[in-house]
Parts: C-alpha cells; sequence; structure tokens
C-alpha cells in the first residue's frame, strides 16, 4: 500500500535492534485519514470471505481492527495483555512473546466473544517473528473459531514470521513489507 509505504518513508525511524519506530502515526499517535485508507484496502483484499469477526491485540492492533471492520461491518474481538476486574474467569488464554518489550504476555479472550460460529480475520500492526500472531491463532484453535486471513500494516519479510504462516496455507496479507533495514533506511520487498 503506497500510502503507508510512503509514511513509513517520511515518518519512521529505523532503530538498533531491527526496530522501526512508527509511533508518530501507527501505535502512538494515530492518523485517522490513513488509518480509514489502510481499512478500506483491507477490506478490498478481504471482502466475501465470509469474515463475522476481527480479532487483534491490545493495544496497538486496535485502531486498524476498528478501521477495517468499519468498512467489512464486523466486531472487533480484542484480546486483553492485562488483568482486568471486568474480564470473567471463563476466557480462552495463550501466551505472547513482545519483540519490542522482550516480556512475555498472557492473552485473553473471554469465551462468550469467540466460539466455533466465528469466521475470524486477525489484524496486527507489525509482523515479524509471528509471535503475537501465534497467540492469537491459538486462541481462535481453543475456541474452534475458523481463521479466514491475516491482515498486518507492517510487516518485516526478513524476520520469516510471515513467511511461516504463508507456508501453512493462511492468507497473510500485509500492506507494508520490508525487506531489509540498510544505513538506518527502510527496503520495501518488490513484488
Amino acid at each position: 500500500m503506497e500510502l503507508l509505504e510512503n509514511k513509513i518513508l517520511s515518518e519512521g525511524r529505523v532503530l538498533s535492534g531491527n526496530i522501526l519506530k512508527v509511533d508518530k502515526f501507527l501505535n502512538h499517535q494515530i492518523d485517522p485519514n490513513l488509518f480509514m485508507e489502510m481499512g478500506k484496502d483491507f477490506y478490498e483484499h478481504f471482502k466475501g470471505m465470509g469474515i463475522n469477526k476481527i480479532l487483534t491485540l491490545e493495544v496497538s492492533g486496535i485502531a486498524v481492527a476498528f478501521a477495517a471492520a468499519t468498512y467489512l461491518n464486523v466486531p472487533v474481538l480484542f484480546a486483553k495483555k492485562s488483568d482486568s476486574l471486568t474480564l470473567s474467569d471463563d476466557v480462552f488464554s495463550s501466551k505472547v512473546i513482545s519483540y519490542t518489550k522482550h516480556k512475555e504476555y498472557d492473552i485473553r479472550v473471554d469465551k462468550a466473544f469467540l466460539s466455533s460460529e466465528d469466521n475470524v480475520l486477525i489484524i496486527d500492526d507489525f509482523l515479524a517473528k509471528g509471535q503475537a500472531l501465534n497467540g492469537l491463532m491459538e486462541l481462535c484453535k481453543q475456541a474452534d473459531a475458523e481463521v479466514i486471513g491475516v491482515g498486518i500494516a507492517i510487516e518485516k519479510a526478513f524476520q520469516e514470521g510471515g513467511k511461516h504462516y504463508r507456508s501453512l496455507g493462511y492468507d497473510v496479507y500485509s500492506q507494508a513489507v520490508i525487506e531489509k533495514f540498510e544505513d538506518g533506511k527502510v527496503v520495501f520487498k518488490k513484488d
């Protein structure tokens, strides 16, 4: 998606450890016009596939999932990383290791919101090694929900997560695919 790629080039920053900082528009401050275009792009790719729910991970995936859900006209369910008095004990649970925070999280979804009747589109802001995606897939597996596809804003192709899930037969659609970081700059993968 050219609009997202241009935003990454103009406002993103490459940090040490293969980290791309996009907090000016994606995961700290949000550019609503960009997000709505991203939502429309996800809609164009996944429309007509019978999706009836979007699943994401709090916090950074919520806004882009909401934008896609607006076009697909389905609810957004987000897995919680933090304990909450409002979350019941009747949950599906999985573990996720954060690449950027070097921390393991227990993620949870109330069983009332995810079931075998759901055809799920998983959406997230980044795909690197696939740890977050693995945790979200595990929640769907526990619920016997079918994963129809995966929508990713930014994929780091050099970190193999996308390649792994594509090899398993999943439709992984990434809007910006980074081939590598070179001399502090982003190099996008060409088709």
